[in-house]
């Protein structure tokens, strides 16, 4: 297997046909890092995943892979392989077959080929469906064909494309702990594009949150969490009320919402409960203010039932100052 490599983004823009996708963005991926290029339908993590994989060429700016700038280097050339939302296996190959079709394609023995194969199924824990034609599978064990499939070819860095927004939504929390393992165990640099605020947060290292072609913030999962940068990005990431505070806007977690008594002297606002949301381990109460904002307050299962409380009842709400964080200006 190749050496993991840095992956680094210098200015890089993107446009087609002249509407801008892509914005001067600069980014540095450590070598070995899982990343997560995270945002909205058409914020532009699609295109820069595929600029890095060299499927679309760069309008400005360079990329680096390692120490070399990729620009017009073909795909096959940049020590990267990628692994699509569709998995795009050939239905009359075997699982074996198909992990080994791109050694078939440069010549190597059958023998030699399919013991590689295998190795690359086991790692995938498939090994015992290598005879099985795709049809045969799962949504689940295509993906992890698709996995061994791509990672055959000994790349460096691994793009990955929403591979698992096809699967249902137990499957997905099983195969986000296999691609944290096997991205941890190869020690390859992953670039996964997702809309999935919480598969982001479940796999990255590193979260770079995209909005209209540029990086709104790029940081640790728990950075992007617990302070956003922006107003758009605590909306987005979610789990956060924005509000006017004295003249600056911050947001604040909703977990941190504390609901007291209506005549509590700490109150910072008066609101009434506008809805109830049971979700198992805990409540969500949406609150409208005096002042006409909405919030969420979230709560544990146990204290809500404590205390019960309908729609309709007055409330006061308050929060620890150190919970409150400031929010750029910037969209």
């Amino acid at each position: 297997m190749s050496d993991a490599q840095t992956v680094e983004l210098a200015a890089v823009t993107k446009r087609y046909d002249g509407a801008l996708a892509v914005d001067a963005i600069s980014l540095k991926i450590k070598a070995g890092s899982y990343c997560c290029l995270l945002g909205p339908s058409g914020c532009g993590k699609s295109s820069t995943l595929r600029m890095i994989a060299g499927h679309e060429d760069v309008t400005d700016g360079h990329i680096m892979i390692g120490p070399r700038v990729v620009n017009d280097d073909p795909p096959a050339a940049r020590g990267t392989a990628m692994m699509f939302q569709s998995y795009a296996l050939f239905p009359h190959l075997s699982v074996a077959e198909n992990v080994a079709f791109s050694l078939r394609m440069k010549g190597v023995a059958r023998a030699e080929r399919l013991d590689r194969a295998e190795r690359m199924l086991d790692l995938v824990s498939m090994t015992e469906f290598s005879d099985r034609k795709p049809t045969q599978l799962s949504g689940g064990q295509q993906q992890r064909v698709a996995l061994a499939r791509a990672l055959m070819t000994e790349p460096s860095v691994l793009l990955l494309d929403e591979p698992l927004s096809a699967l249902d939504p137990f499957l997905r929390v099983r195969m986000r702990s296999e691609l944290r393992r096997i991205q941890a165990e190869m020690g390859l640099t992953f670039i996964h594009v997702t809309h999935s605020q919480e598969e982001a947060m479940a796999l990255a290292d590193l979260v770079v949150v995209m909005n209209d072609g540029r990086i709104a913030q790029a940081a640790s999962p728990r950075e992007i969490y617990n302070a956003p940068r922006t107003p758009f990005v605590a909306r987005f990431i979610g789990g956060h009320n924005i509000l006017d505070d004295g003249g600056r806007t911050i947001a604040l977690r909703a977990d941190d919402v504390a609901i007291l008594p209506p005549g509590e002297a700490a109150a910072r606002r008066r609101a009434r409960v506008s809805e109830i949301e049971y979700r198992g381990p805990d409540v969500r109460v949406g609150l409208e203010t005096e002042a006409g904002e909405t919030l969420n307050a979230v709560m544990r299962e146990r204290a809500f039932f404590d205390s019960p409380l309908a729609p309709g009842a007055d409330v006061a709400i308050g929060w620890r100052p150190e919970a409150a964080h400031e929010l750029s200006r910037d969209a």
